[in-house]
């Protein structure tokens, strides 16, 4: 069911899934250029859980915040708003960027009971094993927000570039997922508001990581890793994880940065251990 709601200083689009009298609420934060899409691999294998899941601001439907630089401190400022008006109380998620959002938002005083982090940024994007490619992506969102608008926004929507983005990310050797993938970025990789909110969004995903709010993260904390993760790397989050006061660390082999649609059923085994509940995975 999509709603919307005022927070942080744009109108929040977000969806609810799952039984709305579930005893559990999650409220999942996506990852950069993605949507709420992204995350529902994993919302289908959790079918007794509520599940809230906001677009990002400047991405899916949500307008960027008015007046602001899209920067952590926005984007932090955003969730905790956001979280009081459509689901206090509940457990946080985030994957890849929105782990750094929502440790940064914990950290900083919203109240969860819980705190999942899927593919967690635990080291600077720069120093990961692809720390090249890294670099080029800032030279190419650069270029997209200082080339004439045309062109600009021509190179950062390209299905060529977001074609090559996710076979670098995809480690599935599975052509039936790798095509689910591929179709799943075509569709939901280009549905940004504008070229200079990506930029700043962009820049604030390369100047952060879930280090800097680890230690002042005082609810359980799970973070579901994956061993051939090219943004970080596995012994990266193993260092991670000793950071947190209280927090434990799942490790998925065979997979890289999308765990959420490699691996969907190994995550949510991790998160149904985590948060308590009983029951299967959906089909």
């Amino acid at each position: 069911m999509q709603k919307s709601a005022e927070a942080g200083g744009t109108r929040t689009a977000y969806w609810e899934y799952g039984p709305a009298g579930a005893e559990t609420t999650i409220l999942a934060v996506h990852g950069f250029r993605g949507d709420h899409h992204g995350l529902e691999p994993v919302v289908a294998q959790l079918p007794g859980v509520r599940w809230i899941m906001p677009d990002l601001p400047g991405f899916g439907l949500t307008p960027p915040i008015a007046g602001r630089a899209h920067d952590l401190d926005a984007y932090a400022e955003w969730l905790t708003e956001f979280a009081r008006c459509a689901a206090p109380g509940a457990i946080v998620l985030g994957h890849s960027f929105g782990s750094i959002v929502a440790s940064a938002a914990v950290a900083r005083g919203l109240r969860a009971p819980r705190l999942i982090l899927v593919n967690p940024i635990g080291a600077p994007a720069l120093e990961g094993p692809r720390g090249v490619l890294t670099r080029l992506a800032v030279l190419y969102y650069w270029a997209g927000a200082r080339l004439p608008e045309r062109l600009g926004t021509w190179l950062l929507r390209s299905g060529m570039i977001v074609r090559v983005m996710s076979i670098a990310m995809a480690k599935t050797r599975d052509k039936g997922l790798r095509r689910f993938i591929h179709d799943q970025h075509d569709r939901y990789f280009s549905l940004f508001s504008d070229r200079e909110t990506l930029r700043e969004a962009f820049g604030t995903s390369v100047a952060h990581d879930v280090r800097e709010s680890a230690r002042r993260i005082s609810a359980p904390t799970l973070l579901v890793a994956a061993v051939q993760d090219d943004i970080t790397p596995i012994a990266a989050e193993r260092d991670l994880a000793t950071l947190f006061p209280d927090a434990r660390l799942v490790e998925i082999d065979g997979v890289g940065h999308l765990i959420h649609y490699e691996k969907p059923g190994e995550a949510a085994d991790a998160i149904r251990e985590f948060i308590g509940i009983r029951g299967e995975r959906a089909p």
